[in-house]
């Protein structure tokens, strides 16, 4: 592996622009491709195998033209104090909206609430709901508009009115502002880490140009493959965060490489060789946990992660390609680690000096605060292994009180529309209206449909917690109907999910008693069923993905005890992450500081996202790290100075790549849409508490601890196992000490 990419290194660097041209191509290529690419179209939400997905099929196919899944709308009216709804005037003004909505293009229907019964029972609130023939995020944008200034003249005339309902959804737009925000960072932190605004500015263009490639793909492919905004917004998410990180540790090891006296095109190929091995396996880890996800069988998560993952493999493939040629053209603007700006007079003076001077210098180089920390751990493992420990597990504690559930208008914070419309429909209807559950009854076998559909109705309405019953609503051949629920309790309480359950544990009986089946479907069972599935599908997951990932680690660092010690600090990193986001998502600590104006269940997919993602990119620490120590082992130090020397040359790099992917994640914090917010503030906290606390504190204890035992591996394995060389140890052939960093530097000026 080592000297395959070494060559390839090699090969980049002296055909560089070749290699730009193919990279400029291919983006220039996706990018108008993205941009004559058809609209994307929604996403659709399905989840194979569960009750609530069947009895949407059922209807989809018994109650044709219906538009089962077409958007909906409410507009919420509110009388003045001392004003009912059902005042002349008002009826008048909401007579005028309704039919204002009716001519809109898209819609299907409009219910009047004066004849629907759609009126609270102390006449303050009303609402009118609006059927359209599309998902909410097919929309046009002018029918979304309309809908939203269709209460203008309602408010104008004294009314207070809001409007809620998924046909207010667009697509999911990630804070501009703190994507701004996370790339100036990583651009500072990249400057102070590299030296240079050339050496920096390397790793940020070949990221954006990565990133750019994969998002337009997606873009490209949206319309076909069925891929909503979240996915670009994912894949923009990982694809910028391990672009930058892989393309920072292969142009810190050239810099180390310069430092060791080897001329440039030597350094790119040593640098991409030894680092770049590093960069492979780390990114199989991140494919392999995002890929992963098909195991779930939700077709939304399995889409995600494919795109992601197939954007890091571009990220991996530009740091192995596109690195090595900039490197070329950077020339003498990247300087050696360690090497300060020289005035012209010690530039002269030093021009003479033997790449074996250099690299004596570099040994003899003062400890660094990489060096001075794994020494003070080594001293003192035991209290630093127990230490992390027990602080990761006392930050893990909430993630035992874990609510899992989707957001809906409830979550929306409280300046909005939506969540204005939400709160107005529970204060006049209840809180279980905004949740309503839909009962599909197929009386198909059944000998009396008619009577079959009562029953259950009659059923439903002694059951616990239930508010309304509809009337059965049969469809035109008499042998389906349709049943709305109402419950007593908000939909992401646990008193409307035992609802769930219960109408369900009851379908036997009437299934029994009239030969119908009893189907329960809707938003509110939707969730319930999409949380239980990820549920039961973590535990298949998290061991599909270990068990890879630890085979392949087994690969890497010829060791058993050392994947393990990483897999289980993962698992510790992410729990302590997923108990940060319980206590400030679901228990509103800190909540202000990141502007989570409402606090509610944790959105369902996001324990198994976080494991899938945090795996992958707690594995780029992992691998960067521990080979450097594997390295210098195998070279013939002592297992406890084998730590010193890899922290010694990465822990800085490390650190850096971690802040870097901090600031990305952080950035999308500052975005509107609360998954994303989410997803943007678990990320970047399990990234720390992994970085910092696993690999920089517990990796080198728990080492330390070990010693020689935790490089051992046993005979038959080590025979059977393939020699990947992720160390470098096969590039010794190549070491040519007359080659000096000057002599290719004067190579340069003829070289085209």
């Amino acid at each position: 592996m080592a000297t395959f990419l070494y060559n390839l290194g090699r090969l980049a660097f002296r055909r560089r622009h070749f290699v730009a041209l193919i990279w400029v191509a291919l983006l220039t290529l996706a990018g108008v491709g993205a941009a004559s690419a058809p609209a994307a179209g929604t996403t659709s939400f399905s989840i194979p195998g569960t009750e609530a997905q069947k009895a949407f099929d059922l209807l989809e196919q018994r109650f044709p033209g219906a538009s089962a899944d077409g958007a909906t709308g409410r507009i919420v009216f509110k009388a003045p104090d001392g004003q009912k709804m059902t005042d002349a005037d008002n009826k008048a003004t909401v007579a005028k909206t309704v039919k204002e909505l009716g001519g809109g293009t898209e819609v299907v229907s409009v219910t009047d609430p004066f004849t629907t019964n759609a009126v609270s029972k102390d006449g303050s609130v009303a609402y009118t709901s609006v059927k359209y023939e599309v998902p909410g995020m097919e929309l046009a944008d002018s029918t979304r508009e309309s809908l939203e200034a269709a209460g203008d003249d309602a408010r104008a005339a004294g009314l207070t009115v809001d409007v809620g309902g998924d046909a207010l959804e667009a697509g999911a737009e990630p804070g501009a502002a703190g994507e701004i925000v996370g790339i100036a960072i990583a651009a500072v932190v990249l400057v102070i880490t590299l030296g240079s605004i050339v050496a920096a500015g390397l790793p940020l263009l070949t990221a954006i140009i990565g990133v750019g490639i994969g998002v337009s793909t997606i873009t490209v492919l949206a319309k076909a493959l069925d891929l909503g905004d979240t996915t670009s917004t994912l894949a923009l998410m990982i694809g910028l965060a391990v672009g930058i990180d892989y393309a920072l540790f292969i142009v810190s090891r050239y810099r180390n490489e310069l430092a060791e006296g080897r001329d440039r095109e030597e350094a790119a190929g040593r640098a991409t060789g030894t680092a770049g091995s590093a960069v492979v396996f780390a990114g199989l880890t991140v494919v392999i946990a995002l890929a992963g996800l098909a195991v779930v069988n939700v077709p939304m998560l399995t889409k995600m992660g494919l795109a992601a993952a197939g954007t890091v493999v571009i990220a991996v493939l530009i740091a192995l390609t596109m690195i090595p040629a900039m490197l070329g053209y950077a020339g003498r603007k990247i300087r050696p680690a360690g090497e300060k700006r020289k005035s012209s007079k010690e530039r002269t003076s030093s021009k003479g000096q033997t790449s074996s001077d250099a690299a004596t210098s570099q040994k003899q180089a003062k400890p660094n605060m990489g060096t001075r920390w794994a020494s003070f751990v080594i001293r003192r493992p035991v209290a630093v292994l127990v230490l992390g420990v027990v602080g990761l597990g006392a930050i893990a504690l909430p993630a035992t009180q874990l609510e899992l559930g989707l957001p809906d208008d409830g979550s929306q914070p409280t300046s909005t529309t939506q969540r204005r419309a939400y709160d107005t429909l529970s204060e006049g209807f209840g809180p279980g209206f905004n949740g309503p559950l839909m009962i599909v009854v197929d009386a198909k076998d059944s000998d009396d449909p008619t009577a079959a559909f009562g029953d259950v109705a009659d059923g439903i309405k002694d059951l616990k917690d239930v508010v309304t019953v509809t009337p059965p609503a049969p469809n035109k051949a008499g042998d389906t109907a349709t049943i709305t629920v109402i419950p007593n309790s908000k939909p992401s309480s646990t008193q409307t999910e035992d609802l769930v359950h219960a109408i369900r544990d009851k379908g036997s009986d009437f299934k029994a008693d009239t030969d119908a089946e009893v189907l329960v479907t809707g938003t509110t069972a939707m969730n319930i069923d999409f949380s239980q599935k990820l549920n039961d599908a973590l535990v298949p997951y998290l061991a599909l993905v270990v068990g890879l990932a630890f085979l392949l680690l087994i690969v890497v660092f010829r060791s058993i005890l050392v994947p393990l010690k990483a897999a289980l600090g993962f698992l510790l990193s992410v729990l302590a992450a997923l108990g940060a986001v319980v206590a400030v998502f679901q228990w509103g600590w800190f909540s202000g500081l990141i502007g989570v104006e409402e606090t509610g269940p944790i959105m369902s997919m996001m324990p198994i996202f976080m494991v899938g993602v945090v795996f992958g990119l707690a594995m780029d620490y992992e691998v960067f790290l521990v080979t450097r120590m594997r390295e210098a082992f195998v070279h013939g130090e002592s297992a406890s100075q084998a730590v010193v020397t890899g922290f010694r040359h990465s822990a800085r790099v490390v650190v850096a790549a971690a802040i870097i992917m901090m600031a990305v994640f952080g950035g999308f914090i500052s975005s509107g849409e609360s998954m994303i917010k989410m997803i943007g503030f678990g990320l970047a906290i399990a990234v720390f508490f992994d970085a910092f606390v696993v690999r920089m504190a517990i990796v080198p204890a728990v080492l330390a601890l070990l010693g020689k035992k935790a490089w051992w591996l046993p005979k038959w394995l080590d025979r059977a196992l393939p020699n990947v060389d992720v160390e470098g140890e096969g590039l010794r052939v190549h070491d040519d000490p007359a080659k000096g960093s000057d002599a290719d530097e004067d190579r340069e000026l003829v070289r085209v």
